[in-house]
């Protein structure tokens, strides 16, 4: 017996796209499919897929929703045509007034200009984000500016990301958050801190806290990601990310009790990356550094085989072809004495060296010495 093909479904963006332009909440299409709200999240995440009846009630829902929306689309394209219609026949003879110039197609952009956009459109929140990770403005600045270079060099991989915002992100926090940055002369000199008391608390108080914890609770409460995001940007699971925000969110409400209500606690983290003017670097400035880089460990690496390559030529040519014997130690032979370290000779050497020379210097009697 052969199994039918699961019903093909939309990607998660688009799921989620079209349950907010039929203006649907998740728990009232959880209620049309028979699911829970925090089923319709993970659905929406991409994090789990429906199966069996669900997923057929749900692309069946999907697709009923799809519908209205061109059916929506059209008549709005009919209503824009026919105001179009109105308003050249309201125009001037044609003869009086000058004719428009046609519209010039968009132009596709470039690698670099996508780049500039995305940095632009997501930098300064980056920074302010991660300095609320590290406490440190030149670290948050650095870190993101690294998590760009990194991203400008996989271009075309973040280019085809779903979401690249996400992507440079937790780049930079790992950056940030590594534990040999504590390594670094940097560390020795702490930055002045914020001028406000209040952002000068909160600001301690996120930095005792894990940073795994950390983390959590800025991607939730400062980003406003939701649990199942959260937990795949931080790798763990969604019961984890929970307990982890849980638990930060106790740490900072047992130092600070008016931030026990997360809306409280996500205006005020707000308000404290916003008070630090921190401004990144120019796009072309970050390109140009990341391409350094790149050069740089290029050379390294062709540094590095030709020196690997040429030690082992060396070695080659100069390793012995065949078993050379050790030299044996000396040995006293007929009386002579080994002679140990150099020095003044004793009464025994002086009399053989004298007994030596007065001896013929060629002769047999030099190959077969005598006996006395």
């Amino acid at each position: 017996m052969t199994r039918s093909p699961a019903t093909p479904l939309p990607p998660p963006k688009a799921r989620r796209r079209l349950r907010e332009s039929a203006a649907l909440t998740q728990p009232q299409l959880a209620t049309r499919v028979g699911v829970t709200p925090a089923t319709v999240r993970a659905w929406e995440s991409g994090r789990t897929t429906p199966r069996g009846r669900k997923r057929e009630a749900y692309a069946k829902l999907l697709k009923t929703l799809a519908e209205e929306e061109a059916a929506r689309l059209a008549k709005q394209e009919q209503e824009r045509e026919r105001e179009r219609e109105r308003e050249q026949e309201a125009l001037p003879d044609p003869v009086l007034e000058p004719k428009p110039e046609p519209r010039s197609e968009p132009v596709a952009l470039t690698p670099a200009q996508a780049f500039d956009a995305l940095y632009a459109f997501s930098a300064p929140a980056l920074v302010r984000q991660t300095f609320l990770l590290t406490g440190r403005r030149e670290q948050a600045r650095e870190s993101v500016e690294r998590a760009f270079q990194t991203a400008w060099e996989r271009w075309p991989e973040v280019a085809r990301d779903r979401d690249p915002v996400g992507w440079v992100r937790a780049t930079a926090y790992e950056y940030a958050l590594s534990p040999w940055q504590r390594f670094r002369p940097r560390h020795r000199h702490p930055e002045p801190p914020p001028a406000d008391p209040g952002d000068r608390t909160l600001l301690n108080t996120l930095l005792r806290l894990p940073p795994r914890h950390r983390r959590t609770l800025v991607l939730y409460d400062g980003v406003g990601l939701d649990l199942p995001e959260t937990a795949a940007e931080t790798e763990a699971s969604t019961p984890a990310t929970a307990n982890r925000l849980l638990h930060a969110r106790e740490a900072v409400a047992g130092r600070l009790p008016a931030l026990a209500d997360p809306r409280v606690l996500h205006r005020r983290l707000a308000e404290l990356a916003s008070n630090e003017r921190l401004r990144p670097a120019e796009p072309p400035s970050v390109r140009g550094g990341g391409e350094r880089r790149a050069r740089f460990r290029t050379r390294a690496a062709i540094a590095f085989t030709v020196a690997l390559i040429g030690t082992t030529v060396l070695t080659a040519r100069t390793a012995p072809t065949h078993y050379e014997p050790p030299v044996s130690p000396g040995q006293a032979v007929r009386g002579v004495p080994q002679k140990v370290a150099p020095g003044s000779l004793s009464d025994e050497e002086l009399e053989l060296r004298q007994k030596l020379r007065d001896q013929m210097q060629d002769g047999p009697e030099r190959l077969s010495p005598r006996l006395e």
